[in-house]
């Protein structure tokens, strides 16, 4: 049972378009409703909360001091209901809805363009992926499951290991000079583009090679391994970036190896989820296609 004090949401979309319009008449206009509804419902959350939230200076609505205090999270609070709306409705008229928190470039690059041949086999799920950098908190963020980094793992969640981050250089084959790989000692001499959110990369590349890490650390950061491609087919300078990121330049030619080594990163990408998700038929469903995949991209040469 609701108690007597909490806001209706009519009440709350009145205060807030009044807070934002300064007055009932230009709220009414926005929420489609008559003048008269508008004032009826800011009364009674003024009577309900027993606090005036208007002062009334010549027609125009001045928020109050406890006005403020309201307005600070009645937007956030509508904001979180059309949100949920909006979940709801992502249904559509299916089964499930599997929402999983997955690393920008590996999303963009691996996962997504596989998901229309995944929707071939179940039709009755759909998907909401959130790009996500940092740790998952699977009860506090209502993910099912995450495909991260390993050390990205909360206590008490599964994993399941997809695959190893090889890191490979490479860069448009026209600053290359039609040479099919680079030395180190040349390779530092080049623009070397830096992830930031990664920015010890180079410095792992090059940890036996006895360089100038001043050298080695310049170059234009980019926050996401897509950007750092998409920066080095336009000529920008080397990357150093997952192989799974890289592999669809590569094959169109947009890229080229700039160095026959490889950097096997310590954390492998991993599939993340907590008990709960066990018990939904939809994500068991996707983790056993997943690793399916996962398969065949290891035996592809």
């Amino acid at each position: 049972m609701r108690e007597g004090y909490i806001p209706t949401i009519t009440e709350l979309q009145a205060f807030s378009a009044c807070a934002r319009l300064g007055s009932t008449t230009r709220a009414a206009q926005a929420l489609n409703l008559t003048q008269s509804a508008v004032s009826r419902s800011v009364g009674t959350l003024e009577e309900r909360l027993g606090v005036r939230l208007f002062h009334r200076v010549k027609q125009r609505l001045i928020l109050s001091d406890a006005g403020r205090a309201l307005n600070r999270d009645a937007d956030r609070l509508l904001d979180d209901l059309r949100q949920a709306a909006m979940t709801v409705m992502a249904f559509g008229g299916h089964a499930d809805v599997l929402r999983l928190a997955v690393l920008p470039t590996f999303g963009s690059s691996w996962l997504v363009p596989r998901l229309a041949a995944y929707r071939v086999i179940a039709p009755d799920l759909t998907f909401d992926i959130s790009a996500r950098l940092e740790a998952v908190d699977f009860e506090a963020d209502g993910f099912d499951a995450a495909i991260q980094r390993g050390d990205h793992r909360p206590g008490g969640a599964y994993a399941d290991v997809l695959m190893a981050e090889e890191l490979v250089v490479v860069a448009a084959p026209a600053l290359l000079g039609g040479r099919p790989v680079l030395p180190d000692d040349e390779l530092a001499h080049l623009p070397l583009l830096q992830q930031s959110t990664r920015p010890t990369l180079w410095l792992d590349w090059f940890r036996d090679a006895g360089l100038d890490s001043r050298t080695i650390l310049r170059g234009a950061r980019f926050q996401h391994f897509d950007m750092v491609v998409n920066a080095a087919i336009a000529g920008l300078g080397v990357a150093l970036v997952p192989e799974v990121v890289a592999r669809p330049a590569l094959a169109a030619g947009t890229l080229a190896p700039a160095s026959d080594r490889r950097l096997v990163g310590d954390q492998p990408y991993t599939l993340i989820y907590p008990a709960r998700s066990r018990q939904m038929e939809g994500f068991m469903r996707f983790r056993s296609w997943l690793l399916e995949q996962v398969g065949q991209t290891a035996a592809a040469p």
